[in-house]
């Protein structure tokens, strides 16, 4: 069995039957993002370690334990891993600080060898042990002393930098292997198109690249670029598809505006053949399409961010550009002494009115704008944002997101939270901004702001009017219909979310699949929310993570919850051993009975009671010590 990392991911090859399987967060690892892997032989287990520190074993049936201690553990010295070398059933982890030396076998941690400088690899030869240091040289010690003594430790040589080689046969084999999947893991932007999600890499990858799912394939667009146009094929940050021909694809990029037809390149539009304007003609720098986007009748719309002249153009169906100067968006002022367009104009998107919305997502002027095409008329919405108490919302520097509600309200995100603007405000001269007001429930008659204060970069209206706010370290919200009850809340830690930071999102309204797009790749969720009216069921109330496996001493959470529910969570035979009340939608309960100690190995019942009296068992969670 070949066990493979590559581009921070894992995957496994069997010689004999050729059978190639792949390993993430969503089937059995605990994190993402791998910076090293090492085979245990006498452990027969496979140990991973993550670019957090975190660490995985993983045996060749699938099984995997999960090691966080030393995440967990707070330093102030270098806790980088720069790696992992076997010895026997033994792991030594070689770190900034020194090396921690782990029992494979049993999984503990056996030893931690503090030695005060930076360690780049280890290795054991017959009775000594081995510490070779970058800044400070080659060290070595006596396996039969005490090694959690530095003066145990005595520099014996220069460091000599190790080059890990890889047998020539077996990498032939592994260059050859194809895992099912994307090429690049970056997907800055997503759309659904006729049940096919388009992503490009935005920013999340300096390197342009568009990828097209269909469910079970993925198709990556031409992206060898550069030598045909002269120009580096960078950042794609949107892209849409021709209503009249869906192999036709036109894409925004920071060097102009590339398109496709049947995924192979066609032509690149910039300051040479369309009005299309340059950053900076002296330094020859970005030509920045940000957004892109088509109307029903086959016109491609462009916006032109820090151009010394133009705004928002359009590509007609006829082949013609057209430009649409508007000097509401020619505030800019940064190296030039006239004002630019606006600094990252993007998230161009079509309203039930056929008004066309878009942000300004720059510290520079945060604004967002909605204009009317056939009027070529543009109402620009502009911080400072005054909410319904007449409270300016403050420290507001960017505005990353918009989207329209089934109520035909616009859903604004900021840096700040989500904002309304309701219908009925959009035409307003002084539009009152509405920030949602969630009652605390606890007798005060006080309420808070919906997600205030919370980085909002992505918003998805779903076909039930609840909304989904991707969020910049706060991982994914989910708030229901109402806009005040917080169905779920999903972070890397309490669900299978490869990372808190979500970049994008784009979903199937025909199966509900919703797909998320961070900074550590890409996966999906597909809902099953019920109701309000069906209330919490057996069918929309999770644990995570569950079953908890040994060494696990964080957070079980349990969402899906209607807040304010009470919580017991009992034996199989009825014993107490938690209680509490939900609170945004969860609970956290940390393995503990109501003496603080840890509960036993066994499966327990997690039985919830509304207001209303309504009760039963709702979930179960399994732990293993």
């Amino acid at each position: 069995m070949l066990y493979v990392l590559a581009s921070g991911g894992l995957f496994s090859y069997n010689p004999q039957d050729q059978e190639v399987q792949t390993y993430d967060k969503t089937t059995v690892l605990s994190d993402c993002d791998i910076s090293h892997i090492a085979w245990c032989k006498a452990a027969k287990k496979l140990v991973i370690v993550y670019s957090n520190q975190n660490i995985d074993l993983l045996s060749p049936n699938g099984d995997v334990l999960n090691m966080p201690a030393y995440m967990n553990t707070s330093m102030t010295v270098d806790k980088s891993v720069y790696s992992v070398d076997i010895s026997g059933s033994y792991a030594y982890i070689s770190t900034g600080f020194g090396i921690v030396k782990l029992n494979v076998s049993d999984g503990s941690f056996a030893d931690t060898y503090q030695l005060g400088f930076r360690v780049d690899y280890s290795y054991t030869d017959k009775d000594y042990i081995y510490a070779a240091s970058s800044t400070n040289g080659l060290y070595r010690a006596a396996l039969s002393s005490n090694l959690l003594n530095p003066n145990e430790w005595t520099r014996i040589g220069d460091y000599v930098a190790r080059t890990k080689t890889m047998d020539a046969t077996l990498l032939a084999t592994v260059n050859n292997i194809k895992p099912e999947g994307p090429k690049y893991n970056a997907f800055g932007f997503m759309k659904i198109y006729n049940h096919k999600l388009y992503t490009s890499n935005g920013y999340q990858s300096f390197k342009g690249s568009i990828q097209v799912y269909d469910g079970n394939n993925w198709t990556i667009y031409q992206d060898d670029l550069s030598s045909t146009t002269g120009v580096n094929y960078l950042c794609v940050m949107s892209l849409d598809i021709d209503p009249r021909d869906e192999n036709h694809v036109m894409a925004g990029a920071t060097t102009g505006i590339y398109e496709f037809e049947n995924g192979n390149f066609v032509k690149l539009w910039n300051d040479q053949n369309s009005p299309i304007e340059m950053f900076d003609k002296k330094t020859n720098l970005y030509e920045l399409i940000f957004s892109v986007m088509y109307d029903k009748e086959g016109n491609l719309w462009a916006l032109n961010s820090q151009a010394p002249t133009q705004s928002i153009l359009e590509y007609t169906k006829d082949g013609q550009w057209v430009s649409h100067k508007h000097s509401e968006l020619m505030k800019l002022k940064y190296l030039f002494p006239e004002p630019q367009s606006l600094g990252m104009m993007q998230g161009l998107m079509t309203d039930s009115r056929g008004l066309f919305w878009f942000v300004n997502n720059n510290y520079n002027n945060p604004s967002f704008f909605a204009y009317e095409p056939d009027n070529d008329a543009i109402a620009s919405f502009v911080a400072p944002y005054t909410n319904e108490d007449g409270t300016e919302i403050a420290n507001l520097w960017y505005v990353r997101a918009i989207a329209e509600d089934k109520d035909n309200n616009m859903w604004i995100g900021t840096d700040r939270g989500p904002i309304l603007l309701e219908a009925d405000q959009i035409t307003a001269s002084s539009p009152v901004y509405t920030q949602v007001k969630v009652p605390r429930n606890d007798g005060t008659n006080y309420a808070d702001y919906l997600l205030t204060g919370v980085d909002i970069n992505s918003i998805y209206v779903d076909n039930s009017n609840r909304k989904w706010f991707g969020t910049t370290g706060n991982g994914l919200y989910i708030i229901d219909s109402d806009n005040i009850t917080t169905l779920a809340h999903f972070t890397k830690d309490n669900s299978k979310l490869l990372s808190n930071n979500i970049v994008s999102l784009a979903a199937d309204e025909s199966t509900g699949e919703v797909f998320i797009g961070t900074d550590k790749g890409l996966c999906s969720y597909t809902s099953n929310f019920a109701d309000n009216s069906n209330g919490m069921t057996k069918d929309n109330v999770w644990a995570y993570p569950n079953p908890v496996r040994p060494g696990y001493t964080g957070a079980i959470t349990i969402t899906g919850l209607t807040s304010g529910a009470t919580v017991k969570i009992v034996t199989s035979n009825g014993a107490l051993v938690n209680e509490g009340t939900a609170s945004n939608g969860e609970y956290k309960w940390y393995g503990i009975d109501l003496d603080g100690k840890q509960v036993a190995s066994g499966v327990y019942m997690v039985e919830v009671a509304t207001s209303e009296g309504d009760k039963g068992v709702v979930c179960k969670i399994a732990i293993v010590r």
